[in-house]
């Protein structure tokens, strides 16, 4: 018997699904929570018990804190998995959960309010030995301020909202025109979102690539790495596919090593537990990498690292938070690559939600996993991320991965929402790609 014996998995869609798998595997009792519209979802349905805890609106459901520490208590809980967005980086809720006597799956309190406002993470990690890229490290009290920050630090410059992430609250801005209209964006932006007007100004990068490093706090107290994902085809910030190890041909074994091992100083350096990651811009034209934040969550792309490394991050994460000893593996083999099948236009990706007529994946495949949200009956919603599924191909290299994801994609049969299949039949063709020598502009290239 696992020492944890009921847990509640405080998210929806394909991830609570995915965590919902491996504690049933584990003989874990699991408990779903959901808003109105979610009723008929695969991972309500695979739930031992379910409970109602709102509707669609997320700030009265799923970011609902008293209605999901309720549903706990109702049903009799011992831990709550937060998945990753909603609560899964909010200190006070993970707080809250502590004090109600229940276990967190995920790292401390302190550690996600360490990493939830980018200036102070920079800092911290500079102050660390992590490499971090040229910027601030206060907010700025006016866009003058900002302004000569810029220009100290050089044109083009980013602007980020200090307690964004995933992509959101930012924006480049090539000379002082465009960062006077940006910066004010931004800054509304972050109000309204974060509730935190705070602003970080960063040396912009316009040909870079994306890559993070999956770290485990063990509940010993060490901090690994467990190798490096890819991350640069994006659109509006924001990942469609990512793949491990990174096929950048700039990270030479050396820099390899040196990237892992700045990523195991940052969890040292807040005490980190369970499963994180470090994200990094690596310059093409250099080599170097700098931090760009750490995510004190379970990534969305996960299953490509536990697919090179043979591993159950869930499973992982739940041993760490029972204090449990977790036996990692510490080489990895082959290639897995990671496709986020969206509901969205394939052309321009914005969102074409509506009811699933057809859901039909690619079975039978070597090599390949669908971890999905959706089925055929059911209704992808606009009120969540677009996000229905994820399709990860794990082969000998990553020719071959790439092989098998050509045969997935075509397999694949969507009806009724939109969806950006045809982007990545048409990705898996692309030269640039195919050569693994791309940045984070590679999509706007092909459009």
């Amino acid at each position: 018997m696992f020492e944890i014996e009921s847990l509640l998995v405080a998210n929806r869609g394909e991830i609570a699904r995915r965590v919902i798998r491996t504690a049933k595997r584990l003989g874990i009792r699991t408990i779903a929570v959901h808003s109105d519209v979610d009723a008929g979802l695969p991972f309500v349905l695979e739930a031992d018990e379910a409970v109602l805890i709102g509707p669609a609106n997320p700030a009265q459901s799923y970011r609902n804190a008293e209605a999901v520490l309720a549903a706990a208590k109702q049903t009799g809980a011992q831990a709550i998995h937060p998945g990753y967005g909603f609560l899964s980086e909010n200190a006070e809720f993970a707080r809250q959960v502590e004090a109600a006597g229940l276990l967190w799956v995920g790292p401390s309190p302190e550690a996600i309010t360490a990493m939830g406002d980018k200036i102070n993470a920079r800092n911290l990690m500079a102050a660390a030995g992590v490499p971090v890229a040229p910027g601030t490290t206060d907010p700025a009290g006016s866009v003058e301020e900002a302004l000569a920050e810029a220009e100290r630090i050089g044109f083009p410059v980013m602007i980020k909202a200090a307690a964004g992430g995933g992509g959101m609250g930012m924006a480049p801005a090539r000379d002082e025109a465009t960062f006077r209209t940006e910066y004010d964006k931004v800054r509304g932006f972050a109000e309204r979102m974060f509730g935190d007007g705070s602003v970080l100004i960063e040396k912009f990068y316009p040909s870079v690539r994306h890559i993070e490093v999956q770290i485990l706090g063990l509940a010993d107290g060490t901090v690994v790495a467990l190798g490096e994902r890819e991350c640069s085809v994006q659109r509006r910030n924001q990942k469609l596919v990512e793949e491990s190890p990174s096929p950048a041909s700039m990270l030479t074994p050396e820099r390899r090593r040196a990237l892992h091992a700045s990523a195991v100083r940052a969890g040292e350096a807040v005490g980190y537990r369970n499963a994180g990651t470090v994200e990094c811009l690596l310059d093409p034209a250099t080599g170097d990498f700098f931090f760009l934040e750490m995510n004190t969550r379970l990534q969305v792309e996960h299953p490509i690292t536990e697919a090179v490394f043979g591993i159950d991050l869930v499973e992982a994460q739940l041993r760490i938070a029972a204090g449990l000893p977790v036996e990692v593996p510490t080489t990895s083999t082959g290639h897995a690559i990671e496709l986020r099948i969206n509901a969205e236009d394939p052309k321009r990706f914005l969102p074409g939600p509506g009811a699933v007529t057809v859901w039909a994946e690619p079975a039978g495949l070597p090599g390949i996993r669908v971890d999905s949200g959706y089925a055929a009956g059911t209704t992808v919603t606009p009120n969540y991320d677009s996000l229905m599924a994820k399709l990860v191909a794990y082969g000998a290299d990553r020719a071959e991965a790439i092989d098998r994801l050509r045969a997935a994609v075509a397999a694949f049969q969507i009806a009724g929402p939109k969806n950006n299949l045809p982007f990545f039949a048409e990705l898996l063709e692309n030269e640039e790609f195919l050569s693994g020598d791309y940045d984070t502009a590679i999509v706007s290239r092909m459009r």
